[in-house]
């Protein structure tokens, strides 16, 4: 039987004994774990490139899980694309919130079950794994009015002028664009965007679509070109001057 490939995860997180606990449950599902304990640490082990996720705590001693993800995301090392699941405390929306806003890839609430967490943790890594076989499979642009974007090389210009995003803005728009002028349910928007199944009271969509809208800007007429259609999901809408 073919082995399966060992996950290297980085865990920053202050709670000792829960991160053991975390470090054995994710060894018997093929993911190896390495622990540290404070938000310096962490950035330089992020940075290292020996990891393919990280699991960050909000709350740290010394500098907090909110400048350790500033300093990965503003770096030109592979921090800045290095996938982060977030750690907040549970019923607190703004944490969550400044987490994508900052470039989070997800969040989960503490406490949280083992199960759940590798569940979180695969679901970002196939969504970035599915980037990888865009990137080397056959490059497709898409243009809508001002907007292009490059499935192989995962650019986005308007009017020429290169947009930084995240990868889950990245894979939002992407679909949002091959289905302009349509309705895109918040269920798929989940599935292909964040890899994983929509969650009751989940708010990751919306804050990557408030930060899209925020990136693009709004269309020639001023208007949005990212409309919620509320209960059922989100739709680019054209300009009144495209073909």
């Amino acid at each position: 039987m073919e082995e399966r490939e060992v996950v290297p995860v980085l865990i920053i997180d202050d709670d000792v004994k829960l991160g053991d606990l975390v470090r054995e449950y994710l060894k018997r599902e093929g993911m190896h774990a390495h622990l540290v304990h404070d938000g310096e640490s962490g950035v330089a082990r992020a940075q290292s490139g020996e990891y393919q996720i990280v699991v960050l705590d909000v709350m740290l001693p010394g500098i907090g899980g909110f400048e350790v993800l500033r300093r990965l995301r503003s770096s030109s090392g592979v921090g800045a694309k290095l996938p982060v699941l977030m750690l907040t405390a549970r019923g607190d929306e703004l944490d969550r919130v400044l987490g994508l806003e900052m470039g989070a890839d997800d969040y989960l609430s503490k406490p949280f079950s083992p199960r759940e967490l590798v569940a979180r943790l695969r679901a970002i890594l196939r969504r970035v794994q599915n980037q990888s076989s865009t990137e080397t499979g056959n490059s497709k642009t898409l243009r809508v009015d001002d907007l292009e974007l490059d499935a192989g090389a995962r650019a986005v210009k308007r009017d020429g002028k290169k947009i930084e995003l995240t990868g889950a803005e990245f894979d939002l728009l992407h679909l949002l664009l091959q289905n302009a002028g349509k309705i895109v349910t918040r269920e798929d928007i989940s599935r292909v965007a964040l890899g994983r199944e929509l969650m009751p009271f989940d708010r990751a969509i919306d804050v990557h679509v408030s930060n899209l809208r925020r990136k693009i800007g709004p269309g020639d007429d001023g208007g949005e070109r990212l409309k919620a259609i509320r209960g059922v999901g989100y739709l680019f809408a054209r300009g009144e001057n495209s073909t």
